[in-house]
Formats: structure tokens, sequence, C-alpha cells
């Protein structure tokens, strides 16, 4: 029994490396009681790569999908609040915000786990979402490309800050999957009230270790 114990602890221990990008969920949360904002922009030719079967209502084959708004995240310094109460994301909000997200199951997932956290109304939130998410310039390389191409964290960051001259690089974080080859999403900072910001120190950390290739490559769009 105890060397099964050993076996299960060790696998767990091994998950938690495989997933460079995960940080640690408070149990429950204050709404409101938070340090910033990240606004997370997920790559979608990464996604559909390995759920296009899954999901064809985001992964349809000409859809030409780059950047798609994954959600808008309540931070702590280290870790992050989440399903802070128990309301539910109204569906006339669907409508009224349609297009926001490029499936309709994101709407309520990321209201009950982030978005009840923020301390605002959930139409207070998608209205946020929404401003944040149109306030990013997509430097043109990366407006979906016809063809795949390879960059670094330094270019990435360089290249959306020369585009968004708001936004210092230190506010913007990628991350990467398959072992750091391809990416995957890239994080926002921001303050509470929606003003550029810094992303903290995990954040940056963990974008680097995600990204520990000498360089990625970026999928082009279907």
């Amino acid at each position: 029994m105890q060397f099964k114990n050993i076996l299960v602890a060790s696998s767990l221990l091994i998950t938690s490396f495989a997933i460079p990008n995960a940080v640690s969920a408070q149990n429950r949360g204050t709404p409101g009681q938070f340090d910033f904002y990240v606004l997370t922009l997920s790559w979608s030719p990464d996604y559909c790569a390995k759920n296009g079967d899954r999901d064809p209502q985001q992964c349809k084959v000409g859809k030409k999908l780059g950047f798609v708004l994954h959600g808008l995240w309540p931070q702590y310094q280290k870790g992050y609040p989440a399903n802070c109460s128990s309301e539910k994301l109204p569906k006339k909000l669907k409508q009224e915000f349609v297009g926001l997200f490029p499936s309709a199951k994101l709407y309520d997932h990321e209201w009950e786990k982030h978005g009840t956290c923020s301390g605002k109304t959930p139409k207070e939130y998608l209205k946020l979402s929404k401003q944040l998410k149109d306030s990013v310039a997509i430097p043109t390389t990366y407006n979906r490309p016809s063809k795949p191409f390879r960059t670094t964290i330094d270019g990435l960051q360089n290249a959306f800050a020369s585009a968004n001259p708001e936004l210092n690089t230190n506010a913007i974080a990628p991350y990467c999957s398959g072992s750091g080859r391809f990416l995957q999403e890239v994080f926002f900072c921001y303050s509470k009230d929606g003003q550029p910001g810094v992303c903290s120190e995990e954040v940056l950390k963990r974008s680097r270790t995600s990204c520990g290739q000498a360089d990625f490559l970026v999928r082009n769009v279907r």
C-alpha cells in the first residue's frame, strides 16, 4: 500500500510539471478582492490542432480564426481566485455580446470561474472583457497568417508592444504548448480598473518556462 501511495504521489507531481502555465486557484475567494487582471487571448489554430474534431463551432475549416478571447481573469500576485459566487450568467447577455467568445460554452464557464471574482455584474464583466479584447491591436504578422512562422518570447512581446504603445513588454506574456514548441495563447496584464499594467513575476516566470525552447512555431489559420 505504501508503494502504491508513492506511485500516486509521483504521478501527480509529474502531471503538475507537465502543465507549466497552470497556477493554483484559491478556494473560492471574495468577489472584487484581487490584484490585477489577465486578458487571455488564445491562438485558435493551436487549440484546433488538438481539439478540432471536438469543437466544430470554433474549428470549422474556413473560419480562419486567429486570436480569440479565452477569458478575463482576476489574479493575485501568486495564484488566482475562482468560483467566488453561485450567481449565474443571464442567457440574454449571450445575445447582447454575441461573438465575444469563439464558442457558446465559454460564456458560462468563464463567468462562473473567473467573472464571479471580479466584483462586477455579469454585464459589466462582459463589457470590460470586450473592451479590453477590442483594445489590443494585433500585429500584422499575427493577423490570420496563411503560413506558419517561428518567433521567440522577445520577438512576440516586441511585436505587440510596437502595435500597442501603451503596453509595456512586461504586460505581455506568451504561453506555449507541446513542451514549448507551439504558441498557445498570450496573457495581457491590466490593473483592476482596466488600465495597462504589468504582469506579476509569477506570470512572467511561467511564460518563460512554458515557451522554454529557443523559438516556437505560430501555426497558420485554416
